[in-house]
């Protein structure tokens, strides 16, 4: 394989070996011999990670064939349901509907692999819910020597962890098992808001709804406000019409907002004036549909992005210091600021451990440089105590996180324990959990 690069543009590798496993034996035989080659070994799935989690040197895995349902196994109060680490995340909505059953949340973006979305911590929105990798019960990887371990709360405990939320530092995900729930419906009400007023009723209006979420647009005062109910799956389907959707999803919001990025990337100057026309375009609008077809939105314009998690409490202020950043200095910035909200849980390197937490993700056009934007408001959210998304560009090394993740130590020895090698290892990895 020539040349890989992930789907930002923003990592590139030339690995020697490039294999396509099938099953998980075919997967374990890859990568016992590329260890037996003194090898780095990363698996990787959609490349939809900002960062270079899955670049090598070595053997580069991609589980785009290891895909589909393994087992459903009905419970009181869903299923569990094991799958194919490389299935991606639309693919799997699909399959458990088919079975009147749902992810319990979803992100905004569901083209990614589960390994992948599992490993990096994606998350949805909703003061209630919690990310991805909270619902992991249960895993199998393949570490370096080609074993096949099998892992849960109640067998492997510290491995199992380790690996729901495990950076590909531990070996190769093949199957995961999540925890979901009955099929459900989303009433969605999208409508534009001033961000004075979201601010000011911030703590009403993440608890007053399943899941509630804005879009701020910078160098304005206008908020984009979606808010999603949760419905039973027999609820009547009352989706956004063909025209309302090209109109809309694909004229507005990737036609026109294209157009409005190569316009503000050759004149800087009109950013503020297209920003303010983007905050007032989209009208209001409610529909249901499938939860699948609610959270999850089609993304065409190329973009660098980085996320960090708050206290959900500290929001307000942080993006009032980004609002002032931005007034004193000379940086406009096309793209809206996404902030989405989600329950604390217990999993060891996840962005939400132990506290209520606020996402807020900043983005840049790809044809732009995103480091004066990024190195600006970088400092406003670790003040603030914010944890980075894994798979989303950041600037923090293995020398700060522990002092964020009261478990870090605990993935740290168990990493020792099962790659002592670092057969999974790479320059990435090198720097947020050291060599």
């Amino acid at each position: 394989m020539a040349l890989w690069q992930n789907w930002a543009r923003t990592e590139s590798a030339s690995p020697r070996y490039f294999d396509t496993p099938e099953t998980v034996d075919e997967l374990a035989r890859v990568v016992a011999r590329a260890t037996e080659r003194g090898e780095h070994v990363k698996a990787v799935g959609a490349g939809h990670s900002f960062t270079g989690a899955a670049v090598t040197d070595g053997t580069l895995i991609s589980l785009d064939r290891m895909s589909g349902l393994v087992e459903v196994e009905p419970t009181a109060l869903g299923a569990r349901v094991t799958v194919q680490a490389g299935t991606r995340l639309h693919e799997l909505s699909e399959l458990l509907w088919s079975h009147g059953l749902a992810l319990p949340n979803l992100g905004d973006i569901d083209v990614q692999s589960v390994a992948g979305a599992v490993s990096t911590g994606t998350h949805g929105t909703g003061a209630a819910f919690r990310g991805l990798a909270a619902a992991v019960c249960g895993a199998t990887i393949v570490l370096a020597d080609g074993h096949v371990a099998t892992c849960s709360p109640e067998q492997d405990p510290e491995l199992f962890e380790a690996a729901r939320l495990g950076l590909g530092a531990l070996g190769v995900l093949a199957t995961v098992t999540l925890e979901c729930v009955p099929a459900f419906r989303l009433r969605a009400e999208e409508s534009p808001s001033s961000l004075r007023d979201t601010l000011d009723r911030i703590d009403e209006l993440r608890s007053g709804v399943d899941h509630f979420e804005f879009y701020w647009f910078p160098h304005t005062d206008g908020v984009l406000v979606k808010r999603n109910t949760r419905l039973p799956g027999p609820t009547p389907v009352h989706p956004v019409g063909r025209v309302r959707t090209t109109l809309d999803d694909e004229l507005l919001s990737n036609g026109a907002f294209a157009l409005f990025q190569q316009v503000g990337t050759r004149a800087p100057a009109t950013i503020p004036a297209l920003n303010r026309i983007s905050s007032r375009a989209l009208s209001p609008r409610t529909y249901v549909d499938r939860s699948y077809r609610v959270f999850a939105s089609k993304r065409r314009v190329r973009f660098r992005e980085m996320e960090y998690a708050v206290p959900a409490g500290s929001l307000p202020e942080v993006l009032r210091e980004i609002d002032g950043w931005l007034q004193r200095n000379d940086i406009r910035i096309g793209f809206p600021v996404e902030v989405r909200f989600s329950a604390a849980d217990d999993v060891w390197l996840s962005t939400a451990h132990g506290r209520d937490t606020a996402y807020v993700a900043v983005h840049q056009y790809h044809r732009r440089d995103h480091r004066p934007y990024f190195d600006g408001v970088e400092p406003i959210l670790r003040a603030a105590q914010g944890r980075p998304h894994w798979g989303k560009l950041h600037s923090l090394t293995a020398a700060e996180l522990p002092d964020l993740y009261p478990r870090f130590g605990d993935f740290l020895a168990v990493r020792d324990k099962v790659d002592p090698q670092r057969t999974f290892t790479n320059p990435y990895l090198d720097r947020i959990l050291g060599t």
